[in-house]
């Protein structure tokens, strides 16, 4: 029992030196920093990872423009306008609604409230209060509700189930107040998680989102989550899913890249295979995500999101060069998968920026050769 306890200490031994080996055959080595072999991603014209912005994955300066203000002035009419101004089914509406909600929903966890403070988040409620009939506050309070339930609260427990069932209800007021909106139905795709909707029930509501935006990369991503192994589906309803959105996916849509996100779901904690990352099944949802990736409009609001995963599994797969194509796309915003799921999305980008440029280095790149 000894000699076995030794050999299978001996073989994970060996799976975490083996890939040390391998980057160092290939050039790729620590050094101090400001020592003259340091790659420095600075030389590409990165930004610094304390500049890098962690709450959106993709420049929307009007958005931006307008939570400052929102903030500022603690006024939601500013916020009001943008989404009417914002069309009911492409993707950046639901992006916006997800900003805002997440705004208020930071603002109150900063500034929860007391005896001579107004609770953080005040805005959301004047906007409810004073413009009941509005979509988009009604859509942005829906969601606000939801992030509060998973970020206040666990699943599972009486609390968590009484914020899901009022967000429940919140969706429901949005979607009357805005018929033809996929939006609201998208909310409810992470109520449907929470409160364990059965298949029947969230086939339903997933019929009702692909009446009104049945190319929607947003919802796709969304409604994933449901099907995952850890919620409410396996592995093979994930990858079934995800295949199935990228098999009927438009020319230039980039639902061709959901495979790719369900590969992401399902990593196995521990890596005890070597090659992972250049196996067929990984190689396979990358390429699918890179012909995505060349086919969509450049303007594509989750067009981003795509770049940020690729560069995450591209630099595993030690695909240096390509990684680097798609850095200089997004670097600057870090707010997307796989770095939100860290405590601390910036400093995990620079760790695999600084990774992609030092193996771009060691293969012969430099700044000059790198394609913008």
């Amino acid at each position: 029992m000894q000699i076995l306890w030794v050999l299978m200490a001996l073989v994970m031994i060996g799976f975490v030196v083996l890939p040390l080996v391998r980057r160092r055959r290939a050039g790729i080595q620590q050094v101090a920093p400001g020592d003259p072999d340091a790659a420095d991603p600075a030389n590409y014209g990165f930004a610094r990872q304390e500049a890098l912005d962690i709450r959106m994955p993709g420049p929307d300066q009007d958005l931006l423009d307008v939570l400052d203000v929102v903030q500022r002035s603690q006024d939601y009419r500013a916020a009001s306008q943008l989404l009417i101004g914002t069309e009911k089914d492409g993707e950046r509406r639901w992006q916006r609604v997800q900003a805002f909600a997440g705004a208020a929903s930071l603002e109150l966890q900063q500034r929860p409230g007391g005896v001579s403070e107004s609770p953080g988040g005040q805005w959301l409620r004047v906007w409810r209060t004073e413009a009941p009939k509005d979509a988009g506050g009604a859509a942005v309070h829906a969601e606000f509700l939801v992030q509060q339930a998973w970020r206040t609260s666990t699943p599972g427990t009486d609390e968590f189930r009484i914020i899901m069932e009022e967000a429940k209800a919140a969706c429901d007021e949005a979607a009357l107040l805005s018929p033809g909106d996929p939006v609201p139905y998208i909310v409810e795709l992470s109520v449907a998680r929470g409160l364990a909707y059965s298949r029947p029930e969230f086939e339903q509501l997933w019929l009702k989102i692909l009446d009104r935006a049945p190319e929607h990369m947003g919802a796709h991503l969304a409604a994933l989550h449901y099907w995952c192994e850890k919620w409410h589906g396996s592995r093979e309803l994930a990858m079934s899913f995800a295949e199935a959105a990228a098999a009927r996916a438009p020319q230039g849509s980039l639902l061709a890249a959901m495979p790719l996100f369900a590969v992401f779901e399902h990593l196995p904690e521990v890596n005890l295979v070597s090659g992972f990352y250049q196996s067929e099944v990984v190689t396979k949802a990358v390429h699918g995500a890179l012909f995505a990736v060349h086919a969509a409009r450049p303007d594509d609001p989750m067009l981003a999101h795509v770049r940020h995963l690729l560069i995450f599994f591209l630099v595993r797969s030690e695909r240096w060069a390509e990684a680097m194509n798609q850095l200089v796309h997004v670097d600057g915003h870090v707010g997307a998968l796989p770095w939100t799921l860290t405590a601390d999305p910036a400093a995990e980008f620079a760790i695999y920026r600084a990774l992609a440029v030092a193996g771009y280095e060691a293969n012969g790149g430099s700044p000059a050769t790198l394609l913008r």
